[in-house]
């Protein structure tokens, strides 16, 4: 991860991708539970499941380009898959691409498990 991101946003930055991570997240949970009950086989469950999952990582900010990524390509495919109106799947697609580019900032495993380390080295001359 580090190798992605060279710093991990703070302050407003990072407060305001903790942001686009809660509402994005929520949204995708919000949306692959009401598909989830609509869908009868197994094969309709898949796409929901991923975005479920994907949601759950993103909110955590765990793993966020790849669970970005794959929220991207289902979004991207509902876009062109599903009838009707796709803003919301537009909308969806949007947040994950720029997430998955900017990173999920200070407040997020990520930068927890991936980020930089301070490692103190201490002068023994006693």
């Amino acid at each position: 991860m580090r190798r992605l991101f060279s710093s991990f946003a703070r302050g407003w930055p990072g407060l305001g991708l903790l942001l686009m991570r809660v509402v994005t997240g929520s949204l995708l949970i919000e949306q692959a539970v009401i598909k989830l009950r609509a869908a009868h086989p197994l094969n309709a469950a898949l796409l929901p499941l991923l975005v479920l999952g994907g949601a759950i990582l993103l909110l955590a900010g765990l793993w966020t380009p790849v669970a970005c990524g794959v929220v991207f390509l289902v979004e991207l495919w509902s876009i062109f898959s599903q009838p009707g109106d796709s803003r919301t799947y537009i909308l969806l697609a949007t947040l994950a691409a720029a997430l998955a580019l900017l990173g999920p900032g200070a407040w997020s495993v990520d930068a927890r498990l991936f980020g930089w380390k301070r490692i103190d080295i201490r002068d023994e001359k006693s």
